[in-house]
């Protein structure tokens, strides 16, 4: 009897096409929305804004707001949100302030105490969210006000009456630390490249562009530590499983609770982390410091392919939903249009974002 050499294919085994992964990858919109907003301003934008020096202008406030947008991320993939990130940049602000220009410490001391501070905050927001099983949206609204009201008293206990704190500048000159929160990066690279004219240089000789500014070094550097403790970590299994289903995450042994604590700090610390930043460069802070920044950061996630309801989206997208904002906000100044359009955009790609991921998320679960 002949043997059948033939193998019957096992139907459990589906191989998916590269069309069908790439439609799951929730950065798939934010990637679309850079395409096309940089197509819009190809079109409709002085050239100038592609230039080293545009493309400089418009990423430092994207890497401001997407160090926000990826923790921001990363506690909406858990299945919470955090409205009180920023009054928290004021608040943190307010503290480094105080630390640096009352107390005079250094900051080696200065920083490690306003990131500890803020996420034992951010830790107490997610005890309540847990404890009382109140909603994070409730619960971190109230921290929004809160922390706003203690940023305008305590800045005008600690600076005589005003609610901006100045000479911040001045208490950190000279620290050995303060080039990796303030000022370029690779100045020797680019005053190199200028000489050699790869960058555009100045009548003097110096560099248009001297280097890249630190926030951007922080924020890729963020965005890629996020997206590997995500995809490459049982952390990053964790925080997927409990915005996914919390109860059933639980129930298998992930430490939900732990998960959303822990979450809710990195988010407190990343805003925390820009106030220093900002504070360090403007040499002041003042309590409007971050006003709106935690309607842009979790409007950054969702664009990035973040969910309302958990368990699905992308620190990557929240990087190019970053990159986004930056581009309109700067880029409107490069064209004849009116900048208040981007409030316009803001609702629109929102409610885009919206859409396209409601229907990427039933294309990949089959619900109707």
């Amino acid at each position: 009897m002949a043997s059948d050499t033939s193998v019957a294919s096992d139907e459990r085994i589906k191989t998916e096409s590269f069309a069908t992964k790439l439609m799951k990858r929730p950065e798939l919109g934010a990637i679309g929305g850079v395409i096309l907003v940089t197509v819009f301003f190809l079109i409709t934008a002085d050239s100038a804004m592609f230039t080293l020096s545009g493309i400089m202008n418009f990423m430092t406030p994207a890497a401001q707001l997407g160090i926000l947008g990826i923790a921001a991320a990363m506690l909406m993939i858990g299945g919470e949100f955090d409205l009180s990130i920023g009054s928290m940049i004021a608040f943190a602000g307010m503290i480094f302030g105080v630390l640096t220009v009352n107390l005079g410490l250094p900051l080696l001391l200065a920083i490690p105490l306003t990131l500890a501070l803020s996420a034992a905050i951010g830790a107490i927001n997610g005890t309540i969210v847990i404890r009382t099983g109140l909603p994070s949206f409730i619960v971190t609204l109230a921290g929004l006000f809160i922390l706003r009201g203690i940023s305008l008293v305590g800045l005008k206990l600690f600076s005589g009456g005003s609610t901006q704190l100045r000479g911040v500048r001045d208490a950190v000159e000279g620290d050995p630390l303060l080039n990796l929160f303030s000022g370029n990066a690779f100045e020797g690279l680019f005053a190199w490249l200028a000489e050699i004219g790869v960058v555009e240089t100045f009548k003097n000789g110096a560099p248009k562009v001297p280097g890249i500014p630190v926030e951007i070094i922080w924020f890729i550097v963020l965005a890629l530590v996020a997206t590997y403790v995500l995809l490459r970590t049982p952390i990053g299994n964790w925080v997927f499983a409990t915005g996914g289903d919390s109860n059933a995450a639980s129930n298998s042994g992930v430490p939900t609770k732990k998960v959303k604590i822990s979450l809710f700090m990195v988010t407190a610390m990343a805003a925390a982390l820009v106030a220093i930043i900002t504070v360090i460069d403007a040499g002041s802070t003042d309590a409007r410091r971050g006003f709106m920044k935690e309607f842009e950061a979790i409007i950054a996630a969702v664009i990035g392919g973040c969910l309302l309801t958990g368990g699905y989206g992308s620190a990557i997208g929240a990087f190019f939903g970053a990159i986004i904002f930056g581009m309109v906000t700067i880029g409107l100044t490069y064209t004849n249009f009116d900048q208040d359009w981007f409030q316009v955009f803001l609702g629109g790609m929102l409610l885009l974002a919206v859409v396209f991921n409601n229907v990427i998320r039933k294309r990949v679960t089959g619900e109707r």
